[in-house]
C-alpha cells in the first residue's frame, strides 16, 4: 500500500514567507509597495505574484508564491528523472529576485520549493529544492562574508557537510557556460533533496528560508547610500545583461514554469526593468570593475575567510 505526503503544511509556510519578505523588502525601500495579484488555478493551484517596481532603494523586485498541479511532469522536471514520467504532481515554491537601484548594493535571488509526484499503486516521490544567491556588481569582502556564514548557519543543524555541498552546487548551477564566468558570488543550491525525513526537509527549508531576509538586508543597509556615477551605473546594466541571458537560457524553474503552463508575466518577472550590452567589453586592469571578476567571480570559502 504506498504511503502518503501532505504538502499543505510547506504550503503554508511558503505563504507566509512570501509575505515577510515581502513586507521586510517594502519597509527597507520606504517609498513605493508591491502590486498584488491572486490567481487560483484547477485542481486547487494558485499563484500570488508581487512585485515591487520603480523605488528609492529597488528597482524592481518580485516576490512570488506558486502551487501548480497537473496530470503529467513538465520535460523540465522529468529530463533528468525519467522514472516521474506519466505522474501526475503538485509543486509549491516562492522565487524572489531583487534588483537594486544602487550599482553597490548587490542583486540577490532565492527560491524554495517543493515537489510532489504520485501514481496509483506507487509510493509517492517527493523532494525539496532552492536556496539562495548573491549578484554583486562592486565587491565587499565584508559583505561576501556575512552572507555566506548567514547561509552556513542556517544549514549547520541538518548536518555538517550539508553546507560545502551546497555552496558547491551553487557555484556550479549559477554559472554562464557560454561565457565561462560565474553570475555571482553564489551561495547555497540544491534540487532533488529527499535525503533527510520529509518533516527535516521541510525544517531546512524553513531555516533557509528564514535566514533570506537576516543574510540579505544588513548588505542592503550597509550600500544603499553609497554615492556612484554613470561608470557605477553603466556597469551595473552590463552585468544584469549577464542575469537575463541566465534566466532565459539555462534557469530550470524558468523553463518548468514556461512548460508547465505558468503565466509568463509573473515567470518573466525575476528580469530586470533595464539591462545593456556592449560587444566585447572588457574592464580596464586595477579598477573595482575588473576586481569583481578578479577577485569575487571566482569560487573561494568566504565563510571561512578572516
Amino acid at each position: 500500500m504506498s504511503g502518503t505526503v501532505d504538502l499543505s503544511p510547506v504550503r503554508s509556510y511558503l505563504l507566509a514567507l512570501q509575505e515577510r519578505i515581502t513586507r521586510a523588502l517594502e519597509e527597507e525601500d520606504g517609498s513605493t509597495r508591491f502590486a498584488c495579484e491572486e490567481r487560483v488555478g484547477e485542481r486547487g493551484g494558485l499563484a500570488r505574484p508581487r512585485v515591487l517596481e520603480g523605488g528609492d532603494v529597488f528597482e524592481k523586485a518580485a516576490v512570488n508564491f506558486s502551487h501548480t498541479a497537473g496530470e503529467a511532469l513538465p520535460e523540465a522536471a522529468t529530463a533528468r528523472r525519467s522514472d516521474l514520467t506519466g505522474r501526475s504532481y503538485q509543486a509549491v515554491s516562492v522565487s524572489l529576485i531583487v534588483h537594486p537601484r544602487n550599482p553597490y548594493v548587490p542583486t540577490s535571488h532565492a527560491n524554495f520549493r517543493a515537489f510532489l509526484a504520485e501514481r496509483d499503486g506507487a509510493e509517492p516521490v517527493w523532494w525539496f529544492g532552492g536556496g539562495y544567491d548573491l549578484t554583486p556588481y562592486y565587491g565587499f569582502r565584508e559583505d561576501a562574508v556575512h552572507w555566506h556564514r548567514t547561509a552556513r548557519a542556517a544549514c549547520a543543524p541538518f548536518g555538517a557537510e550539508l553546507h560545502a555541498r551546497f555552496k558547491e552546487a551553487c557555484d556550479t548551477y549559477f554559472h554562464l557556460p557560454h561565457r565561462d564566468e560565474p553570475r555571482g558570488i553564489g551561495g547555497v543550491f540544491f534540487d532533488d533533496f529527499a535525503e533527510l525525513p520529509f518533516e527535516e526537509c521541510a525544517a531546512l527549508q524553513r531555516s533557509l528560508g528564514d535566514s533570506f531576509v537576516e543574510a540579505y538586508l544588513p548588505i542592503v543597509r550597509r550600500r544603499r547610500d553609497h554615492p556612484f556615477g554613470e561608470r557605477e551605473r553603466e556597469f551595473q546594466l552590463y552585468r544584469r545583461g549577464r542575469y537575463v541571458e541566465f534566466n532565459l537560457v539555462h534557469d530550470r524553474g524558468t523553463r518548468f514554469g514556461l512548460q508547465s503552463g505558468g503565466r509568463t508575466e509573473s515567470i518573466l518577472a525575476s528580469l530586470p526593468p533595464v539591462a545593456h550590452w556592449r560587444y566585447d567589453w572588457r574592464p580596464e586592469p586595477g579598477t573595482p570593475e575588473a576586481e569583481l571578476y578578479e577577485v569575487f567571480l571566482v569560487p573561494r570559502d568566504w565563510a571561512d575567510d578572516s
